[in-house]
């Protein structure tokens, strides 16, 4: 009777992963590339351990090189800049790796795993400041695309640390385990990074976008008469244009629009108000949402209108500002004698 092997199976919910995130996300990019290579690497896989088809075997650690690069290069133009040509250099490591397929195969052992966990560390460590080391993720998704990252470079990690186990079983005479350890770890982290890249918290921001006009005020505590000149010029545009009713509106465009380096801003809005860019801008976007649940719109008219694209980040954010959900606070407000 006929049987999928599991990466078979991984492989199949890969490529439905893909397809969902070209028809229905729309985004053709790293991310997608990304989970390309997973779904290319699960059937990889089930064709070299489970059909023991002799090309897969010689492709199989090629294809796997491939992932960690990819990852790493998707972070980087989806959260941190756009891809530029220095980027290709990473295609070296996919290359090496061919090379010593050819002539010193035993030395695969250690590179592949080297490679993984060199690019986990690297993704793990560039997103640990949370949103604003991640200038093009949307500021209203918070410290979630931050995790999001962190999460797939433990996987990176983990998929290294599977070929220990691999060695491990080897040295105890337990080498019937290989397979097994093969399918069902790099199953298991394929199927995470694949659906990992479908969070709609890793959607790169759009473009910019001019709002309309309202005043918004913040408390300035910084010394720095540098901080206060940006915080001055944030305020007046924050005030005139209204960026943060734009859900997509990333630290980026901020930084463009304001012509103040990201990092010079980031470190100016730390400073004097206490909070990163995303909670600073939230903070504002709440705001909005007070008047108009005050006005008398509904609690979803007044979460979309100030700039939020889902209820989860809204009840969040408004549940750290105002201390209690949107209907409670604005049951209280109405209470309270004019």
């Amino acid at each position: 009777m006929p049987s999928l092997p599991i990466p078979m199976i991984s492989a199949l919910v890969l490529g439905f992963l893909l397809i969902r995130l070209w028809v229905v996300d729309r985004r053709h990019g790293p991310l997608a590339m990304l989970l390309a290579l997973c779904a290319v690497q699960g059937l990889v896989i089930s064709l070299a351990q489970h059909y023991q088809v002799p090309l897969a075997r010689l492709v199989q650690p090629v294809t796997a090189t491939m992932i960690a690069p990819m990852a790493w290069v998707a972070f980087q133009a989806t959260a941190v800049r756009r891809l530029a040509p220095m980027d290709m250099i990473h295609l070296a490591v996919p290359c090496v790796v061919a090379v010593l397929l050819a002539v010193q195969p035993q030395m695969l052992e250690g590179v592949i795993p080297a490679s993984f966990i060199a690019y986990g560390v690297a993704i793990i460590w560039s997103s640990r400041s949370s949103a604003d080391a991640l200038p093009r993720m949307r500021l209203e998704a918070g410290n979630m695309p931050a995790r999001i990252w962190q999460i797939i470079g433990w996987c990176l990690i983990a998929s290294a640390l599977s070929d220990g186990l691999i060695v491990a079983a080897q040295i105890m005479g337990m080498g019937h385990l290989q397979p097994w350890i093969i399918s069902i770890s790099s199953s298991t982290t394929l199927i995470l990074i694949g659906a990992l890249t479908l969070s709609g918290a890793l959607g790169q921001g759009a473009a910019d976008a001019d709002q309309e006009p309202q005043a918004q005020t913040s408390t300035v505590r910084s010394a720095d008469p540098q901080d206060a000149e940006i915080m001055a010029q944030l305020e007046a545009y924050m005030a005139d244009a209204q960026p943060y009713l734009n859900p997509d509106l990333t630290l980026s465009q901020l930084s463009r629009r304001l012509l103040v380096p990201a990092k010079q801003l980031s470190g100016a809005i730390n400073r004097t108000t206490g909070a990163n860019v995303s909670r600073y801008i939230n903070a504002a976007r709440i705001a909005q949402a007070q008047r108009a649940l005050q006005s008398g719109e509904s609690v979803t008219s007044a979460m979309l209108g100030a700039g939020f694209n889902t209820k989860s980040n809204f009840n969040r954010e408004f549940l750290r500002i105002a201390g209690t959900s949107p209907s409670d606070w604005l049951d209280r407000a109405q209470s309270v004698p004019r």
